[in-house]
């Protein structure tokens, strides 16, 4: 009799011992993969977007005065729709305090038939019609091999912050997304507001047409897709905005000063979590008294790396070791002033430090 218990007993042990080891190699080369794939239905749970961590080996200053081999001359430069606001505060500025050194915008629509934009900008650069570009985006690695062939290389130095902020109509009970639940509208997966919470309303998603920096980012970095068949487009973020205020379901997206201000759109938080919404305005949110008061940038959540969509604004250096090397150079170096932050903070985007 016990050695009959024995025997089974060894026998219960030998199943056990087998559904584990079975139990394990399932896990392993079923199991396993089965389960990465459901995490991978989530987003990376990690800001989008941030300034390169690398050594400029730029001077540090106060004043533009401050700054030592300003090249003398007039020279035209170009680039991203985004960066209106900085050149619209920052040129009158380097005007005064240093007359010899004069910059001229060159609108490519003009001349080389190009719509304004990041890509723009460098394509200039690269036919040898700017001195240096302003982009909203990195370099793309063609543009680096096409400078490569042409005898020399693009260097792109981070001078500030932006940030893609979401606008809806004002009159959607929505206030915030997640960064899955923004992929979804503009990769077509959500296609109603009710699937997020607001009201039984028809999502219309709208972009800018064409490639700019801006659009580039988003669908690159943010989307990690193309844009879906139901995406609207806009020639201009003016008309994008003007869309998004007539259409009770619109949702548009845009660098944060095109957007923060505006009294015809609502800003949302967004948020790699629904129970972390950062709002990239300073709250609460202005609405029913806006104007005279507008939404100013939440500033500090920029800085502190809590807003999930940020990207770098880079001045585009064409080094060849001549004068247009000097002077993109010279440009960056203004910017990365106390003086240039200040400026570029106040034209609505964030400095690289407080």
């Amino acid at each position: 009799m016990s050695q009959k218990k024995d025997t089974t007993v060894t026998i219960i042990a030998l199943l056990v011992t087998g559904g584990i080891a079975f139990g394990g190699y399932w896990w392993l080369t079923k199991g396993a993969n089965s389960f990465s794939k459901v995490v991978n239905t989530s987003s990376d749970k990690t800001p989008i977007g941030s300034v390169p961590s690398q050594s400029l080996d730029l001077p540090k200053a106060d004043k533009f005065t401050d700054i030592s081999s300003i090249p003398k001359g007039s020279f035209r430069y170009g680039g991203s729709t985004t960066w209106a606001p900085i050149r619209a505060i920052v040129y009158s500025e380097i005007e005064k305090a240093l007359p010899d050194f004069q910059l001229q915008y060159n609108d490519p629509s003009s001349n080389s038939g190009l719509t304004p934009s990041s890509g723009a900008g460098i394509r200039m650069l690269l036919n040898n019609e700017l001195a240096f570009s302003q982009s909203s985006r990195a370099l793309k690695d063609t543009e680096k091999q096409e400078a490569q062939q042409k005898g020399f290389s693009l260097q792109e130095i981070p001078v500030g912050t932006d940030g893609i902020v979401v606008a809806v109509n004002p009159k959607l009970k929505v206030t915030g997304l997640t960064i899955d639940q923004l992929k979804g509208i503009y990769t077509g997966q959500i296609t109603n507001w009710k699937q997020i919470d607001g009201s039984d309303l028809k999502i219309t998603p709208y972009s800018r047409a064409g490639e700019g920096g801006t659009v580039d980012f988003f669908v690159k970095e943010v989307l990690k897709a193309e844009l879906g068949a139901n995406v609207q487009f806009a020639v201009t973020t003016t008309d994008g905005l003007r869309k998004v205020a007539k259409d009770s379901g619109g949702i548009y997206y845009a660098s944060a000063p095109e957007i923060i201000g505006q009294c015809i759109v609502k800003p949302l938080a967004l948020g790699l979590t629904p129970d972390k919404l950062i709002t990239p305005y300073q709250p609460p949110l202005k609405s029913s008294n806006c104007p005279p008061y507008r939404n100013q940038l939440n500033t500090e959540v920029f800085h502190n790396g809590q807003y999930p969509i940020t990207r770098p604004l880079f001045v585009i250096v064409k080094k060849n070791g001549g004068t247009e090397e000097q002077v993109g150079k010279a440009y960056a170096n203004l910017l990365l002033t106390k003086q240039g932050q200040d400026l570029i903070e106040k034209a609505g985007f964030v400095g690289l430090s407080k």
